[in-house]
């Protein structure tokens, strides 16, 4: 019998070409994993945690590299599926300067945007702990918009946590598509996650107000994040806040997805607010002060080796 999940992570990954500097120039391109579920589900599995992803990807070499990187980090990929008539979507990134960095997407008509019920069913089965959702998938053309909420609506039944990251690309939809799309899964969310700004896409008014209208709504706990002013936590005892671990950025892209992961293995141990939402600030700046998506993602050891060191400290 397969073991029960952790944590359910669904949505599309993809492969990534990135480089520090602009790509109109011509430069020499390295492939690598990207996709926010995946970046959570990696997150977790070095946590320790039992994580599976789900989604699909092409019968391409963009495909096997997918999922031999989640394999190699320990995620559960039974669930993910290869579609022999679409490709994996790509990515492309580059940095046009040391804190601003621009994205280009190829993933229209991909493997990822063809997620479907039964995907979904397969990915539920057995069911996890909590299921791991982001704006990013509902954001896709074809049927992927539908089987997020269709998971969704099959965890709420079955008493699964579901966690939901705004994560909004405006490249993907507009604002107010979000607005429309994101709602019908707002409705069916434990764990709502989103920076500053992403909250008016679910909610009206100031903060205090939109995270009370969430919880209003059956929302339990809202997390927000505010990148290096810290985060925040609402639910049932109130509201926690907590400083960011003061580090030196090097590259942002993936920090939110690295919050995540650490907010959820909090959750997950059972720890109080405080100190899950310490640990989703400290693997969120692990995650900005080393290169990648998720490569330089903490072990849950190393939490304890970065508490309380100076910047500069060498390890000898």
């Amino acid at each position: 019998m397969t073991a029960r999940p952790d944590v359910v992570t669904l949505g599309e990954s993809m492969v990534t070409f990135r480089w520090p500097g602009p790509l109109a120039l011509g430069v020499p391109l390295v492939a690598r994993l990207a996709g926010a579920e995946s970046n959570v589900a990696i997150g977790l599995a070095r946590l320790g945690h039992r994580v599976a992803w789900a989604g699909r990807v092409g019968q391409d070499a963009f495909g096997d590299l997918v999922l031999r990187e989640l394999a190699a980090e320990g995620v559960d990929t039974r669930a993910a599926r290869r579609d022999p008539d679409a490709p994996t979507g790509l990515m492309f990134v580059e940095s046009r300067t040391a804190d601003v960095v621009r994205v280009e997407y190829r993933r229209a008509g991909s493997a990822g945007s063809r997620l479907d019920a039964a995907d979904v069913e397969q990915a539920l089965d057995p069911l996890p702990r909590v299921l791991h959702l982001t704006g990013i998938t509902a954001a896709l053309e074809g049927p992927a918009a539908a089987a997020v909420l269709h998971a969704a609506e099959l965890a709420r039944a079955a008493g699964v946590l579901v966690s939901l990251d705004v994560n909004h690309r405006s490249r993907l939809w507009t604002a107010d598509g979000a607005r429309a799309g994101l709602r019908p899964l707002v409705r069916l969310t434990d764990l709502l996650i989103a920076s500053e700004d992403e909250l008016g896409l679910v909610a009206s008014g100031d903060e205090e107000t939109s995270v009370g209208q969430l919880l209003s709504e059956g929302v339990t706990r809202v997390a927000v994040k505010r990148g290096s002013a810290g985060s925040s936590l609402w639910g049932p005892r109130g509201r926690t806040d907590m400083d960011a671990l003061a580090v030196t950025a090097v590259d942002v892209v993936g920090a939110g997805d690295a919050f995540c992961a650490g907010l959820l293995s909090g959750l997950l141990d059972g720890i109080d607010d405080a100190d899950a939402l310490a640990r989703a600030n400290a693997v969120g700046a692990v995650a900005v002060s080393t290169h990648g998506d998720w490569e330089g993602l903490p072990r849950r050891h190393e939490l304890d080796q970065l508490a309380g060191v100076a910047a500069g400290t060498a390890h000898r």
